[in-house]
This record gives structure tokens, C-alpha cells and sequence, in this order.
């Protein structure tokens, strides 16, 4: 965190954050709106530094703060366009334990507004990888020992029978919010793996696809 711009209101609701801050700038309402995106700004805006670490930081072994050691679980993201989606996937990534989230291709910057909102601070806690080339991401990946699942409507394995192959260091794989995977970067992966569809939906959000996918594997990781 560089510096906080807040209101009088707002500095008298958050005495933690106001003992925190490098800098504390008193504005008033106006100036606080100019400053952000939102129809209701909350009174608060900081202004931080860049938080994305190169890949090789959290694929090769020894290289995971606090802790040394090799990634686990990762989600890398190919493409995706939706703030939102890219926002709460980091969010999932975080809850479910993840080591890291890596964006690759063209997907969403993650200093959006949008997606710093909908990760509701997980964008501060846990890595995330900017990697202009997905397929440059799955071999990483490989290479530091983990397999790589593509998440995959028409995966050949279900994910309700995936026990035995969620138990392995995983880096999940998801795709475009409109298209998927190209079936080129889904080729890189060891298993496509398909989420069962009991109703009548033709698909799952990707955010919430990642959400089942990344607890499947969390839920596996912790019961070995």
C-alpha cells in the first residue's frame, strides 16, 4: 500500500486501517467519487503497488513464500475475458487453498476494478502470474511435477470419479468464458475432466465451475 485517500466518515469507521497506512489523505465526497469506479464508493481508495510475480515464483520448487516448498494446487486461466469471472476465481483459488492463480493469454488485467472487487481481497493473498503464453503456463507447470487437468465439458474423465487422480499436485486448466479450451492447449493436459451435469443446464459459469474443481482437489489433497 502506497496511500489511502478516505473520508471523515469513512476514517472514523476503520482507526485499523488509518494506523496501517504509510500515508492517510483526507478528501471529501466529491473527490472520493472522482477517484473510483463504483456507483457507491465505500469512502476508502488506496492506491498499492503491482502484486503479479513471474512464473518461474511459484512453479519451481523452494521458490512459495512464506513457506518453501512445491506448488500443490495452482488455476491457470487461458483467455478469460470477465472481470468478474477472473475476480471470483481468484477468490475460489483462495479459499480452496491454492498456491497461485496464473492468467495467461489475453485474459483480463487484474487491477480491473471489477475483478479487485470480486476477489474481495483475495487478489492480495495469494500469487498471481501474468503469462502472455498459455501453453508456456501447462509446460511450467508439468515440468515442477505437477499434472495438469483441463477443465472440459466433454472430458473423458468425470469428476465424481476423479478420486485417485485429484490425490497429485494439480495445476486445473479453464478456458474462455464463451469458448472454452482450444483443443490445442486441452491436448497439453494429462486428463480432461468433465463436471456432470444432472439437470437440465446446458453449462456451468466458469467461476463456479472453478470453484468444484479446485475444492475437488483441495478435499482429496487434505484427506491424503
Amino acid at each position: 500500500m502506497i496511500e489511502v485517500f478516505a473520508t471523515t466518515s469513512a476514517t472514523e469507521q476503520h482507526a485499523g486501517l488509518v494506523a496501517a497506512a504509510p500515508r492517510w489523505t483526507l478528501v471529501d465526497e466529491a473527490a472520493l467519487a472522482s477517484l473510483s469506479d463504483s456507483v457507491t464508493p465505500a469512502g476508502v481508495v488506496a492506491v498499492c503497488h503491482f502484486l503479479d510475480v513471474p512464473l518461474a515464483s511459484v512453479v519451481e520448487e523452494g521458490a512459495l513464500a512464506p513457506v518453501s516448498k512445491p506448488p500443490n494446487l495452482l488455476a491457470l486461466c487461458a483467455d478469460i475475458r470477465d472481470p468478474g469471472n477472473a475476480g471470483t476465481v481468484i477468490r475460489c483459488a483462495d479459499a480452496a487453498g491454492a498456491d497461485a492463480v496464473v492468467l495467461a493469454g489475453h485474459s483480463v488485467d487484474p487491477y480491473n476494478p471489477k475483478t479487485v472487487r470480486a476477489s474481495v481481497g483475495s487478489l492480495f493473498h495469494l500469487p498471481i502470474v501474468l503469462e502472455p503464453d498459455p501453453a508456456a503456463a501447462v509446460r511450467a507447470a508439468r515440468a515442477a511435477g505437477l499434472q495438469v487437468l483441463a477443465a472440459d465439458g466433454t472430458g473423458e474423465v468425470d469428476l465424481e470419479d476423479a478420486g485417485e487422480i485429484l490425490a497429485a499436485p494439480t495445476a486445473w486448466l479453464f478456458g474462455n468464458e464463451a469458448w472454452g479450451l482450444p483443443d490445442e492447449l486441452a491436448a497439453l493436459a494429462d486428463h480432461r475432466v468433465r463436471i456432470p451435469i444432472h439437470g437440465r443446464a446446458e453449462s456451468l459459469n466458469l467461476s463456479t465451475a472453478a470453484a468444484l474443481c479446485l475444492y475437488a482437489s483441495a478435499r482429496v489433497h487434505r484427506r491424503s
